[in-house]
């Protein structure tokens, strides 16, 4: 089992197949030394009886280079007897490698795979009569790929990008396209598409003419010292029709200059995660409505990133994230638009959780902190009221423990107003009906927290302003005691929340805080809209003592929520709807 989790993890370091297309890949042989692994990989293409072939090989830094040439003389020898169908003992001329300075004078064969790395001189890879250049630690791609839904209208974009040594802005992508299908309708494989360049750019949005094509994607990744060999992907699909406008694409109106001075833009979404939309009773229960198709997270990502950008947001609180989907998809193609971001895993084996992301030319990021409700609960030292006044209430407390829900503090220093420091909060509370009591615990914990984060902070920061912006999906309406404790600074023990289930019902506690905080979208009448269910669950609360809000952006429609019955749909990736503010420091 262990041998076979190494060999996969250092497969993680050899690579999507170099572009035999590209020339200057030929002439080169790439060793990377992986110093987790105490190993050195090696990539070069060899040109094999007319065939260009990919050859990667994985060895100790300790081997010496008699035995590393005797091992890639094999390799190589081992193709050639397969491409003549010969046995070696009938084959052609033995190969004959050997690793030389600049000069052709071989290195000693007594030297380690890792000495190479100490060199200042060029080296050269010499198989038999071919040469390569040796490039060192070169920018390398480990994997990426194209997604499997292309529409046209839509941004695409390598995902799963991973790379070493590689600064994503400096490295170039050079987009194709090409016909699959013959006249006469018949496809047209992969390696005899005849390819069109397209534009180079992180991320291309298909038109209309291309609708048909398949697109492919030219990588070459470069750092500020060296580029490294370009990798290729073509899509496994052709470019579709998309849905047409979009309702966000009406909200983007609103938001088509990016802000500055002290004005910024702030986001909450909860994007519905992939780990809740793929299952049988997803698709005919909860949301029978809306096509399969369309809640397919190769989808909606896609309508997702394409809302996300439109927004030219400053902070962007997410939630239901999969960790996946952030890893390959929000992170690199946010990126792009100059966005960081840091994702924030729900408790327990739940694959989903948080993420903050924001604009860096204009906030710095300082620190974070994350908790699990249920933890913190018994642990921090600013809920012992709650948690000394539940804690014998044995049926409420089981309920509570048993919650995987988490809070984020994402800490940023605005550039422009370096006396300005936002700490920006982010949760996601229990879903359940007959919880509003739960919730109204779980909101107590997270409001408690940030306000003993941002005493904490404003000694560490003196001088500092320190404002809270509290985001994310309470499951809560205006009319719970989430929303008064937030906006007024109490939750008296005698609302009805605390007795939402009457096994579980909460005595003797009340709640106040003393952060002056206001929704800065007012309470819509939707921000969650679904078949079953439709009301306002999602907010941005700020700090009004320090903050003002300069623009709400305006909802959908009621028309539009329902012009596919609800949400999720075709045209809504979500059955939340994002919700946008332009706050500025007073």
């Amino acid at each position: 089992m262990l041998h076979k989790f190494y060999k996969s993890l250092r497969s993680l370091h050899t690579l999507v197949n170099i572009s035999k297309n590209h020339k200057m890949n030929q002439n080169k042989c790439y060793f990377r030394y992986i110093e987790d692994e105490d190993t050195i990989n090696i990539s070069f293409l060899h040109n094999v009886k007319d065939t260009l072939r990919q050859f990667n090989l994985n060895r100790k830094s300790s081997e010496t280079l008699q035995t590393l040439c005797i091992r890639i003389a094999a390799n190589v020898q081992k193709i050639c007897n397969k491409k003549s169908k010969k046995k070696s003992t009938d084959s052609d001329a033995d190969i004959v490698v050997k690793i030389c300075d600049n000069k052709l004078n071989p290195i000693s064969d007594d030297s380690t795979c890792l000495n190479l790395f100490n060199y200042q001189e060029p080296l050269v890879l010499k198989i038999s009569e071919h040469l390569y250049d040796i490039v060192l630690n070169a920018p390398w791609v480990i994997r990426f790929n194209l997604p499997k839904a292309i529409i046209v209208g839509f941004p695409v974009y390598p995902e799963s990008l991973n790379t070493l040594y590689t600064d994503q802005q400096l490295s170039i992508f050079k987009w194709y396209k090409g016909k699959a299908y013959n006249d006469k309708g018949k496809a047209i494989s992969d390696a005899h598409i005849q390819w069109q360049f397209i534009v180079a750019s992180f991320y291309y949005t298909p038109t209309t003419d291309d609708i048909g094509f398949k697109l492919k994607c030219e990588f070459i990744p470069v750092n500020s010292t060296a580029i490294g060999p370009a990798v290729e992907d073509i899509s496994k699909n052709v470019v579709e029709a998309g849905p047409g406008p979009c309702p966000f694409e009406i909200r983007h109106l609103f938001t088509t200059q990016k802000l500055h001075g002290k004005s910024f833009r702030c986001v909450s979404y909860n994007i519905l995660a992939d780990l809740y939309c793929d299952s049988d009773h997803t698709r005919t229960i909860l949301y029978p409505y809306c096509p399969p198709y369309a809640l397919h997270i190769d989808y909606r990502k896609q309508l997702i990133l394409k809302e996300l950008q439109g927004y030219n947001a400053d902070v962007i609180c997410l939630q239901e994230v999969d960790r996946k989907i952030f890893n390959s998809s929000l992170l690199s193609f946010l990126a792009c638009d100059g966005l960081k971001g840091l994702f924030y895993k729900k408790g327990k084996l739940v694959a989903e959780g948080l993420a903050c992301f924001y604009r860096e030319t204009r906030f710095k990021l300082l620190g974070d902190k994350q908790i699990f409700l249920a933890e913190a609960l018994k642990s921090e030292a600013c809920l012992n009221k709650i948690w000394n006044t539940i804690r014998n209430n044995e049926p409420l407390v089981a309920r509570v423990l048993d919650r995987s829900s988490v809070a984020s503090a994402t800490f940023l220093q605005s550039t422009e107003n370096p006396n300005e420091i936002l700490l920006v909060g982010n949760t996601h509370l229990y879903f359940h009906p007959d919880a509003d009591h739960i919730r109204l615990i779980q909101g107590g914990i997270v409001i408690y927290w940030l306000s003993d984060l941002q005493k904490k902070l404003t000694k560490k920061y003196p001088g500092k302003r320190i404002s809270i912006i509290l985001c994310g999906d309470f499951n809560s309406t205006p009319s719970c005691g989430i929303y008064q404790l937030f906006t007024t600074g109490s939750a008296p023990e005698n609302l009805p929340d605390w007795s939402s289930n009457a096994n579980e019902a909460v005595k003797g506690l009340s709640l106040a805080q003393n952060v002056p905080l206001d929704s800065a979208c007012g309470t819509p009448q939707y921000t969650n809209f679904t078949e079953g269910f439709a009301d306002c669950l999602d907010y941005i609360f700020y700090e009004k003592s320090n903050l003002v809000v300069k623009q709400v952006i305006p909802f959908p429609s009621e028309e539009e929520l329902k012009a596919h019955t609800a949400l999720p749909s075709i045209v809504f990736p979500s059955d939340h709807i994002a919700v946008i503010s332009d706050l500025e420091f007073k």
